[in-house]
């Protein structure tokens, strides 16, 4: 069992409300820990580590160490980092956009995805912080600018929230910066993914596009190629485009 913390400090983690943040605080108060296993498997979070952002979000410092799995795998566990760092201005839990401002969002980028460039409804599209609020903080963003925020469609809200978690400079370096020149914050513009040089292009075929992504797919099965290795042969010229065209 935990040791029993401060009442002002337990009193503080109470105000947080947020259902996956909530989750994760009551299992490390009763068991001093929470791992990536739990919140899959009996909590039903298919993404635990979006559930340990919803924490470290809300204001409540969370550290990250390595645990055995049921069947003998290394896993992510979390538990209380150092509580004398709770950022009390947090701990109503994340900002709440206004649908004003959401609105401002989805005309400016014209109801796309940040990454994918999906054309979505609104409500199929979710307010991102460009640079994550682990390293920016809300001291540095300013909900009145929505160059810091971006919409993104859930799957990519997923890929890069597992992204930026894993990344060494929201787990130590913390720079801003750095953050601009990756991929999740500057998809039309960047250096790195998440510090890694890596080149990305996710592309969405829509409407009349899905013929012409339907054949290119019977043409990558015919060789036994997945759809991105085919398309990386289409644009370094290994295979001729008319060839995938219906």
């Amino acid at each position: 069992m935990p040791s029993a913390l401060p009442k002002a400090v337990s009193k503080l983690l109470k105000t947080i409300s947020n259902k996956r943040a909530r989750v994760v605080i009551d299992r490390i108060l009763e068991k001093g820990f929470i791992t990536t296993e739990e919140l899959e498997k009996k909590y039903g979070y298919s993404h635990p580590p979006r559930a340990a952002r919803d924490v470290r979000e809300a204001g409540i410092p969370l550290e990250t160490f390595r645990v055995k799995s049921s069947d003998g795998r290394s896993i992510a566990a979390y538990k209380f980092g150092d509580l004398a760092k709770i950022q009390r201005e947090r701990l109503g839990g994340r900002t709440v956009f206004s649908r004003a401002f959401k609105k401002q969002l989805f005309q400016k980028h014209k109801g796309q995805c940040g990454i994918c460039s999906a054309h979505l409804e609104s409500r199929y599209l979710q307010i991102d912080h460009r640079i994550p609020y682990e390293v920016a903080g809300e001291g540095r963003i300013s909900i009145r600018k929505p160059k810091d925020y971006m919409l993104l469609c859930g799957p990519c809200n997923r890929a890069k929230s597992w992204s930026c978690e894993h990344c060494q400079n929201l787990l130590s370096g913390k720079a801003p910066q750095i953050c601009l020149k990756c991929y999740w914050a500057s998809p039309k513009d960047y250096v790195h993914v998440a510090l890694k040089e890596i080149r990305r292009a996710d592309i969405v075929w829509e409407g009349d596009e899905v013929e012409t992504y339907d054949q290119m797919k019977k043409k990558a099965q015919a060789v036994k190629s997945e759809v991105p290795a085919y398309v990386k042969r289409i644009v370094t010229g290994h295979v001729q485009l008319r060839e995938v065209r219906p």
